[in-house]
């Protein structure tokens, strides 16, 4: 159904498109920049495991700085790859427990790395509100990527605070797992030690994917300004994440036609922008897969117990005492 959907969706935004120009842009993209966008996305990388490093030491789980690395460039290879919309975390996950790491702290981290992330997210389009008020004039746009940040705030308000609602309610088994994990977020984000910088890579990564999608739009001629891009790809990015769709695909470019078509890119050049970021993606995990062919745990990977860890994870992870941390 994912790839049905995301084949779907794409035909839907080509059916309008000149597919000519289309092609022209995409052949035609300045080999330089493209490879400034790569560089960019590939460097996004180093952020990526920082922060989860940060994460992962805040549990008392010491990672390997190349270990970490590693790990996150296999899951990026199994994003690509894999239908489910856990398909890299399950790997993460899995490749945690192979170096010994116990399932409540592989769970936590990666969860609360995802969680993080989208806090980033959500900050960014927070301080982008006021600057798309004042540069778009299609009141559903702003309506639609008001209300999708309002409920972003609102949704992160309520994990965050959780425990502070009635002990009878907080204490059922569906919300008891939330409540903890809602701890754990705060604990990170406001009383860790290195929660200053754990929030700034949140920031900083998203903005790194604006900045490669700026280099992209440069390098096939559309005009789209730095401020744009850094108003109107975090919502890309947010919509991009909905698990519905194979890699994101289709959604991403959905997303991308209609944001950047608020600063008055055509249809055919934030399309060619959305394909050239997803060609990216492409070799970063292509690059990540290199990777997992010579790793010595592939020898003991199944995919049914990376399945089964995905579907075990959460109820396992989220709602064991085990930890020394929230």
């Amino acid at each position: 159904m994912k790839l049905l959907l995301s084949i779907a969706v794409l035909v839907y935004i080509a059916r309008g498109l000149d597919l000519r120009q289309l092609r022209d842009h995409l052949v035609s993209v300045d080999p330089v920049l493209f490879v400034v966008a790569l560089a960019l996305i590939f460097f996004q990388t180093f952020l990526l495991n920082g922060r989860w490093e940060l994460i992962m030491r805040a549990l008392g789980v010491s990672l390997d700085w190349l270990a970490g690395w590693r790990i996150l460039m296999i899951s990026l290879w199994f994003n690509q790859v894999l239908p489910s919309s856990v398909g890299g975390d399950a790997v993460r996950m899995w490749l945690l427990r192979q170096r010994d790491v116990q399932w409540p702290e592989a769970v936590k981290g990666v969860a609360a790395d995802r969680f993080t992330a989208l806090i980033g997210l959500i900050v960014l389009m927070v301080a982008g509100l006021p600057f798309l008020l004042s540069r778009v004039s299609n009141q559903a746009a702003i309506l639609a990527i008001g209300g999708l940040t309002v409920a972003g705030v609102a949704g992160t308000v309520v994990l965050l605070t959780l425990d502070r609602l009635p002990k009878r309610f907080i204490a059922l088994p569906a919300i008891a797992s939330f409540v903890r994990f809602g701890t754990l977020v705060r604990f990170l984000l406001l009383q860790s030690d290195h929660r200053a910088l754990l929030f700034g890579s949140a920031l900083l990564i998203h903005l790194v994917t604006a900045a490669a999608c700026y280099a992209l739009a440069r390098g096939i001629g559309a005009q789209l300004s730095v401020l744009d891009a850094g108003i109107l790809i975090p919502p890309v990015v947010l919509l991009t994440a909905v698990p519905i769709s194979i890699s994101g695909w289709g959604v991403r470019e959905g997303a991308m036609v209609a944001c950047l078509g608020l600063a008055g890119v055509p249809s055919e050049e934030a399309l060619s922008i959305s394909l050239l970021l997803g060609a990216i993606s492409v070799i970063i995990g292509l690059a990540g897969g290199a990777i997992w062919l010579a790793s010595r745990e592939r020898g003991s990977y199944a995919a049914d117990k990376a399945a089964k860890a995905a579907e075990d994870a959460p109820s396992y992870g989220l709602g064991n005492e085990a930890s020394s941390h929230p």
